[in-house]
């Protein structure tokens, strides 16, 4: 029963890979809406298989060892795959992302001969070899593989904006190659394996040892930068405003979240046997997660480039998935691994807006756009529903995994970071709202502060369909806010522990009824501080103007868009997590 899906966890790495080789091989003879059709079957080939394997996954996580290389005696030599349930439906979602994002970028490129496809599966094999590795050094091979099909796609256009955010991309990504590979050099040393399950029962032996908390912190340095949390977070922005459209989607929907998830297997697995490392968690995670949650909730707030705005409003949603981590109980990394799915069908969907936006009004900026809009009834629609749903309109997926990290949180006594990831969650959707109203109903005629915000002119190919880009936005929207929640309650204390490599526990914890509407109501306050500011009192408008304007001048500079300030504060949050791994 159990040999036959194990035979299969290979096979969505391979299919994506088989088939950008042929791709390849065959791009200039490819008629020309095959390379389409071939990467969006592709993609939902990847996410059926996922999802049987999931399935299969769920009484006991499944392996398979490549060339039959099986442990003996404890030693572990051979590179395998394991796949939890958990594990199993990330990548199915992933594989669901990408089949419809394929169908948002339909015609997108009409003379690529492919190339952009095969990038996009390359992209999409590294993400599910992420998902189901159990190897150290294998982590890192599709963490860079990942990387490299990254950096070529922000630069895809060739214009010199996209290779600014290209090269920012690069040099700042390759930095966290090189920590994650420093990292895997130093574990490996202490412990003579690379197996995520060898080096747990190396590190459970071995008690406090520096070596092993240094090559945590290398490691976790790496996946946090992927996953841009503060100070990592600089490269973000950057790439995602200037990368193409559907490119945006896997970014936001997919890449950053993945980092994430990296990190929470790697800290409940590989270093679980570390005292030193589990009791620094806490403190580390949850307080970068707070911060990173305010911090890009206010940078959103402050843009006039949609996708800048968006882009920032994923730094802020990361810091709150990161405090679920932090948690470090099988209710918050439930409820992380149920936020992943949840923002990546919202934030996908709201990119989607973007590019829809941009390719039928020839413009991102929402002043520019004030009004022009109103032809665009459905989007506008979806774009306002989106950003409820981010803010916490308390239906839905992503509400789902709020509810269970805020939880987790309030069963420890951290109440700053439940308060924290909702007003971060406030602020983001009072940002989308904003948009909203300005685009699609031509309010609010004085910008304000978001008004000397970077904005620049972009394009993109203006002649397809509405329907063909509106319809998997409207898809990712109806999956977050229409799946029962009864599905994710029945199944997510099993999947969670054994995620955790934990015993299955009960029902988890949810946070207060009462904080997703307080959430949405702030939200719905500052969208319309925004919208209507000039028809407020002075009374009102001066004391928020005054007590804003030095933090957005400061929040401005530091995001200079310099390679060399963003690799300083790189080394400054390396000094950082290796301080409070020496101190607590």
């Amino acid at each position: 029963m159990t040999a036959f899906p194990a035979a299969l966890l290979p096979l969505p790495v391979a299919i994506p890979l088989v088939v950008c080789a042929a791709m390849l091989a065959t791009a200039h003879l490819l008629p020309g809406r095959l390379p389409d059709i071939l990467a969006t079957l592709t993609a939902l080939s990847v996410a059926i298989l996922c999802a049987v394997i999931a399935a299969r996954a769920a009484d006991s996580p499944l392996v398979y060892w490549f060339g039959g290389w099986e442990p003996r005696d404890g030693v572990h030599l051979g590179i395998g795959f394991s796949v939890d349930e958990a594990s199993g439906w990330i990548a199915a979602f992933i594989g669901l992302l990408y089949a419809l994002t394929f169908l948002f970028a339909w015609g997108f490129f009409d003379r690529t001969h492919g190339h952009f496809h095969i990038l996009m599966l390359l992209f999409l094999a590294a993400m599910v070899g992420f998902c189901f590795t159990r190897d150290m050094f294998n982590l890192f091979v599709w963490f860079e593989v990942m990387s490299v099909a990254a950096f070529a796609l922000t630069a895809y256009h060739l214009e010199e904006s996209a290779l600014a955010g290209a090269i920012n991309f690069t040099v700042i990504n390759s930095l966290a190659g090189f920590l994650m590979l420093g990292g895997i050099g130093l574990i490996y040393a202490q412990t003579g394996t690379l197996d995520f399950e060898g080096i747990a029962a190396a590190v459970a032996r071995g008690g406090r040892d520096p070596v092993v908390a240094g090559a945590f912190c290398l490691a976790a340095t790496a996946l946090m930068i992927k996953g841009a949390i503060v100070p990592f977070q600089f490269w973000l922005a950057d790439a995602h405003s200037v990368a193409p459209s559907p490119v945006s989607v896997i970014f936001s929907g997919s890449m950053v979240s993945l980092g994430l998830f990296g990190l929470a297997k790697v800290s409940a697995v590989v270093f679980a046997g570390s005292d030193q490392v589990q009791r620094t968690l806490p403190v580390l995670l949850i307080g970068m997660g707070s911060f990173t949650a305010l911090l890009g909730g206010w940078m959103a707030l402050l843009q006039r480039h949609l996708k800048r705005m968006l882009a920032f409003s994923t730094i802020s949603h990361a810091g709150i998935m990161l405090t679920g981590i932090g948690a470090l109980s099988a209710g918050g990394t439930g409820g992380m691994l149920i936020y992943v799915v949840g923002h990546g069908l919202v934030k996908g969907a709201l990119f989607m807006i973007a590019g829809i936006l941009l390719a039928t009004r020839a413009s991102i900026d929402e002043i520019a756009l004030r009004g022009l809009g109103r032809g665009l009834g459905p989007a506008g629609i979806a774009m306002a529903l989106a950003g409820l749903l981010l803010c916490g309109l308390p239906i839905g997926v992503l509400d789902q995994g709020t509810r269970l990290v805020q939880g987790a949180l309030t069963q420890q006594g951290h109440g700053f970071a439940v308060a924290a990831g909702a007003i971060g969650a406030a602020l983001t959707g009072a940002a989308v709202l904003r948009a909203s109203g300005r685009i699609f109903l031509g309010l609010g005629p004085d910008p304000g502060d978001e008004a000397g915000a970077p904005s620049q002119d972009e394009r993109e190919k203006a002649n397809r369909p509405l329907w063909l880009m509106l319809a998997p936005c409207c898809v990712l929207l109806a999956l977050d806010a229409g799946l029962p929640a009864s599905l994710i309650e029945h199944g997510i204390p099993r999947a969670a522990s054994a995620f955790m490599h934990r015993p299955a526990v009960g029902a988890f914890a949810e946070g207060p009824a009462w904080l997703p509407w307080a959430s949405v109501a702030a939200a719905l306050v500052g969208a319309g501080y925004g919208l209507f500011r000039k028809r407020l009192p002075a009374a009102v408008v001066r004391p928020v103007s005054v007590t804003q304007s030095a933090p957005t001048r400061a929040l401005e500079l530091l995001h200079s868009g310099l390679i060399g300030d963003y690799a300083a504060w790189l080394a400054v949050g390396v000094a950082a997590i290796a301080a409070v791994l020496t101190l607590v």
